[in-house]
């Protein structure tokens, strides 16, 4: 091609692309889009003309060692690679990249590495672990694993919600209701109780003035207020660290809006010397976002009695100007992303414009990873308090379905695969749409074990993995994979191919949605291959190849659930 059209290779690799696998009819491997080479740079072609030019530079390409046919599509130019070719390659590629498999293609050849910092997960201490901290954390997760692998350097903050009134009056409601055991054995639960107990008695002016004094000393740095405060966090973290790891998530550093308590009254005084702080008629500070200085936009900074605002997130971006100021001075990264509900899009909109107002170029940048809302859901217990509320109500029903199902192995650690496979359907049902959709959670749904669901990617991987448990034994070197000629063999070989494309599209967009979908067909491609090829009482040389088709597949499958925050399970 590059001969023909006279273009450099590198400007070729993004127009060829391989050919989704179609149920209905066979499909060439690759194809290039002509609108792509053209120097038509109007982008009025019609749809006719590119038909034509599409035909015209077929028929000036020659087929050769490696391309076996060459047509004409709507707008594409479709090549066929010599069948033996296509399953030599791919299988020998998938084997020898293993884990890096699709990550090394030549479409990141000209990416640069960077230094990521992501913030995701973010719970507020004492408070309800709600299902937007759930998907907070998984999406962050995933953006970390994709941007790891993509040879990134990334740092995983949690920005804890650990300062504020409210730990005035948690800090008296200890005192009264508190229980030192029970803060060790169970500090998130333990702290909750006290705090709807506490906010029962809140109604009480005495009781709110104790809650006042009580965060004064905080402020002030008084000892005993602040070590008791400190337990608060500490007790909570390590209790946050183990059941991250249930969810197989991990953090770099563990943040907090503690932390930049002094430093965003030097935020506001910065503010004060550009000039860009203003006070309203009743003392609020504010600066002036709008294109024409009329105040038709604008964002509140600090309160009438000057204070920063830290009540919650939504209000007060000080606080946050502090946190991202600092992490460039501690990390000079090169891209910051924060993951939240598109509830808060404003905030950061006003955050990221508010750091370009004081000079900071890099705002730019910064990017808010936004998603939807989940509604409905609920353990048998009732509404999600915590979130290993979640994790145990999806260990249990999983348990449940896997005892009556009539499939299920005996395995060596139930409680743990049921684990697993519910966190993946848990997953999967979560990134199967567009990230910024609200959906509606349904457990039975995504539990299924057949359909789109992360129990099938996880019982399409425990399958391949037994198939060569069974047969692996029988290893050769000398493997022929050229005899995979069946149109189910071929299927699952195109789609092996395209799966740098999708990382690619990934990693543009940060959707996982791209990769969900692309397993989920690879699952179904697997399990349609396995029943039509089978490896057991088949010719040696055949039961090899196939084997190690099924194989390039469990690989692939693997890379991505890892990818999206899965661990695969090899028996179920």
């Amino acid at each position: 091609l590059s001969k023909v059209l006279d273009l450099p290779t590198e400007n070729l690799i993004k127009s060829i692309s391989a050919v989704p696998v179609s149920k209905k009819r066979h499909v060439a491997d690759f194809q290039l889009s002509i609108a792509s080479v053209i120097e038509d740079s109007s982008g009025n072609c019609s749809a006719q003309d590119l038909q034509l030019q599409a035909q015209k530079l077929a028929e000036r390409l020659k087929c050769d060692a490696v391309v076996s046919e060459i047509s004409a599509g709507p707008g594409t130019v479709n090549f066929t690679i010599h069948r033996d070719l296509l399953a030599k390659t791919v299988v020998q590629q998938v084997l020898k990249d293993g884990s890096e498999y699709g990550v090394k293609s030549e479409l990141f050849s000209t990416v640069t590495r960077q230094k990521a910092v992501i913030e995701f997960s973010s719970p507020n201490i004492a408070k309800k672990f709600h299902i937007g901290h759930l998907r907070s954390t998984i999406v962050g997760n995933f953006i970390a694993n994709l941007k790891v692998a993509l040879g990134h350097e990334v740092t995983r903050i949690n920005y804890l919600g650990d300062w504020g009134m409210q730990f005035g009056l948690l800090g008296v409601g200890f005192q009264r209701f508190g229980n030192k055991e029970k803060l060790k054995s169970s500090p998130l639960q333990h702290l909750f109780e006290v705090y709807v107990q506490i906010n029962k008695a809140a109604e009480d002016e005495n009781m709110k003035k104790l809650a006042k004094d009580f965060f004064r000393k905080l402020e002030e740095h008084d000892e005993q207020t602040l070590s008791l405060w400190k337990q608060f966090r500490d007790f909570s973290i390590d209790e946050y660290i183990r059941i991250y790891k249930r969810l197989g998530v991990h953090f770099d550093e563990y943040s907090g809006e503690s932390f930049y308590q002094e430093k965003s009254r030097e935020v506001l005084k910065m503010l004060e010397e550009k000039g860009l702080l203003q006070k309203t008629i009743k003392g609020t500070g504010i600066v002036d976002l709008s294109e024409k200085k009329d105040l038709s936009s604008f964002s509140t900074v600090m309160r009438s009695d000057g204070t920063s605002l830290y009540i919650t997130r939504q209000v007060s971006p000080s606080v946050d100007i502090a946190a991202a100021i600092d992490r460039m001075n501690k990390h000079s990264w090169d891209t910051m992303i924060y993951v939240t509900d598109k509830s808060q899009s404003n905030h950061f909109q006003h955050l990221f414009q508010i750091l370009k107002l004081m000079g900071y170029d890099w705002a730019e940048r910064c990017q808010h990873v936004s998603f939807g809302l989940v509604q409905g859901m609920k353990t048998r217990r009732g509404e999600v308090i915590f979130l290993e509320d979640v994790l145990n109500e999806v260990r249990s029903r999983m348990l449940q379905n896997m005892a009556s199902a009539k499939t299920t192995k005996e395995v060596e650690d139930p409680m743990e695969t049921a684990e697993k496979v519910g966190l993946a359907a848990l997953i999967i049902q979560d990134f199967r749409g567009l990230l910024s959709s609200d959906y509606q959670f349904s457990w039975d749904r995504a539990l299924q074990s057949r359909g789109d669901t992360g129990v099938f990617l996880q019982y399409t991987h425990a399958r391949l993995h037994n198939l060569e448990q069974m047969h692996g034994n029988e290893r050769r070197t000398d493997i022929n994979v050229e005899c995979l000629q069946e149109p189910e063999a071929i299927s699952v070989l195109q789609h092996l191919l395209r799966y740098d494309e999708v990382l690619y599209r990934s990693s543009q967009d940060l959707q996982p949605k791209h990769i969900v979908s692309y397993l989920l067909t690879l699952s179904h491609l697997a399990a349609v291959a396995h029943k039509t090829l089978p490896v057991k009482g088949s010719a040696p040389d055949l039961a090899q190849a196939r084997l190690c088709l099924f194989q390039a597949a469990r690989s692939v499958l693997a890379n991505g659930m890892k990818l999206l925050g899965i661990t695969p399970v090899t028996h179920m």
